[in-house]
């Protein structure tokens, strides 16, 4: 380790995978191997699904490194752009419903980057060039996908229209024009041609006996794919047939390939298409555990510091024992969602805290405590970011939780909702059908800002797969944005201060002054009847005589108060007033006289 405190040198990684790897701590020991990551190394599973954050990249960037934790065969990683992803959802084919349309043109691209792959391959690893190889190599030139060829976008526009009109198949043997001529629509020809080209890759993978025996397969990965969705019809096509692709790849190029597809959960969920049953074998969904993210902080935290950093220093010497009372680590981890990005940044930012402006050697409660108030702030607008595509809305949803406790019972949540519900159905009426109470509530349970309390446990979405029920009536806002919020306490529970008034000195009639004022309650009188000056504190007795109408021309009055007066406001020195009150009340009697209070 370098000279120095070693707060100065400890840190966390960066948030995003891709600079990570670059200039972070991932291929520097900092990466964690979890459940996710090994089965996508062993080719268990093809579907890697997570919220945003979870670490869905730092698994696919470690696949891509080359050496310990990568993958030891050939990898080729395809991240779709905007524009590449407006080609790909406005593909269509006469003849074929959006899925299955969108479903060609992703085969013609995983069958692409295997010929791609296979070319090149050939001559490296194996110093022969069989006929199938030469014939792929005639295709991908003829249709102007050579290795040294343009952008993605510019390679799929070109397949595009190559399966739109014609392809040049003629290296394998094949004439479109004649060959093809009697396909009865555009999607059938599309089809036709796309299955001599994939029938070429398979067969190119046999004669190099390239079955994952030899030498492991060939890795092909999709991800980054929210960067061009955009939850329209056309976009859900795109995702939904490039799922339908990689299972029909993964069927016909068998072990020869394997393919991985990152997918984000909110992405993921929300898609409907009739093959969707058949890949829950190939999912496998990132969960984060507290100790799971323990570990991973503990990794990274010794790889930046490159020394043996132990459990004990970090979270006892480096940060605080405690925080409000709580301890430190149990503290922290409460305080964000479960994912590693939000782990990274809150631990980060006390560090930053305590080294960069207050120039400590250690971080203290009060920095942790600074720390936690900013991210707060910041995951509070992440969270409408990260779904402004899947509900739109959300940020405008803030102002039902905002100055209150963080602690909500459906019931008052249900007026609250009630006095927003127009101005919402009028803002976004296209979501009009998922903006209602029970709507409502699931999407906050299920993008992690509302837990639910079942038995003596609050529940957040990840801890259990059951969602919210409709008997369940207490709902708690996530420690994470309590702090933006102002939800800092349970309920809300403002401290006592009693209102200006003008009281009628006639029986049941308290009337508000025209200034608006809030009349006192009985409970008020009887307090300001204790405060007066010259009380003892104590409750006077209560006369056992009956009380008496006052005479109906009895001037107005306050309560104890002369004629006419006001009850002034309560401070908290236990005086009613620093104007000293000179009338006592006068109270009637049955014979019209009137009589010391």
């Amino acid at each position: 380790m370098a000279d120095g405190p070693v707060l100065a040198h400890l840190h966390f990684g960066r948030e995003d995978a891709e600079r990570d790897v670059t200039e972070g701590l991932l291929l520097r020991g900092g990466f964690l191997p979890n459940a996710a990551y090994r089965g996508a190394l062993s080719g268990r599973k093809m579907l890697i699904i997570g919220r945003k954050g979870s670490g869905k990249s730092a698994i696919c960037m470690q696949l891509m490194a080359d050496g310990p934790g990568g993958h030891g065969g050939g990898k080729v990683l395809v991240t779709p752009d905007e524009a590449a992803g407006e080609e790909i959802r406005r593909f269509e084919l006469q003849g074929l419903p959006g899925d299955s349309a969108k479903a060609l043109i992703w085969r013609y691209v995983l069958a692409v980057h295997a010929a791609r792959h296979l070319v090149t391959h050939a001559k490296d690893a194996h110093g022969k060039r069989p006929n199938s190889v030469k014939a792929l190599g005639r295709f991908l030139k003829q249709n102007g996908e050579a290795t040294d060829s343009g952008r993605l976008v510019e390679r799929l526009a070109q397949g595009a229209r190559g399966l739109q009109t014609s392809l040049s198949l003629e290296a394998f043997g094949v004439k479109a024009s004649v060959d093809l001529a009697q396909s009865p629509s555009e999607g059938a020809r599309a089809a036709r041609q796309l299955e001599i080209v994939e029938q070429g890759v398979a067969r190119t993978f046999a004669d190099l006996g390239c079955d994952g025996v030899v030498h492991p397969p060939l890795l092909l990965m999709v991800d980054q794919l929210e960067q061009v969705w955009s939850a329209e019809p056309d976009s859900n096509s795109m995702v939904i047939g490039l799922l339908l692709a990689a299972k029909h790849a993964a069927s016909l190029y068998g072990r020869s390939v394997r393919f991985l597809l990152f997918l984000r959960a909110d992405i993921y969920d929300s898609l409907s298409f009739g093959e969707g049953d058949k890949l829950h074998g190939d999912e496998l969904r990132i969960v984060w555990t507290e100790q799971a993210l323990r570990d991973l902080a503990l990794t990274r935290a010794r790889a930046s510091v490159g020394e043996e950093l132990g459990e004990e220093r970090l979270w006892k010497e480096l940060f605080p024992g405690t925080v409000g009372g709580e301890e430190t680590v149990k503290y922290l981890f409460r305080h964000f969602l479960p994912r590693p990005r939000d782990a990274i940044q809150f631990l980060n930012l006390c560090q930053e805290k305590a080294w960069l402006e207050h120039q400590q050697e250690w971080i203290t409660e009060a920095d942790v405590q600074q720390a936690g108030r900013q991210f707060s702030e910041w995951k509070l607008k992440d969270l409408s970011s990260e779904y402004l595509v899947a509900h739109p809305f959300l940020n405008h949803l803030r102002p039902l939780f905002q100055n209150t406790g963080y602690v909500v019972t459906r019931a008052a949540l249900a007026r609250r909702f009630e006095a927003a519900a127009e101005t919402l159905h009028h803002d976004f009426p296209a979501y009009a059908n998922a903006l209602t109470l029970p709507g409502v509530i699931d999407v906050l349970y299920g993008v992690g800002f509302l837990g639910v309390r079942r038995g003596n446990d609050v529940v957040f979405a990840g801890d259990d797969v059951l969602p919210v029920q409709p008997h369940e009536t207490e709902f708690h806002v996530h420690a994470c944005f309590r702090a933006a919020l102002g939800a800092t306490r349970p309920f809300d529970l403002r401290p006592y201060e009693a209102q200006f008034a003008d009281v009628r000195n006639t029986p049941g009639d308290f009337s508000p002054t025209t200034s608006g004022t809030t009349p006192l309650n009985r409970d008020d009188r009887l307090l300001w009847e204790l405060k007066r000056p010259g009380t003892t504190g104590r409750p006077r007795r209560r006369s056992s005589r009956p009380a008496e109408r006052p005479h109906p021309e009895s001037p107005r009055q306050a309560p104890g108060g002369p004629p006419g007066g006001r009850v002034h406001r309560l401070r908290d020195t236990g005086h009613a007033s620093r104007r000293p009150c000179r009338h006592r009340a006068r109270r009637q009697h049955p014979g019209g006289h009137a009589t010391g209070a």
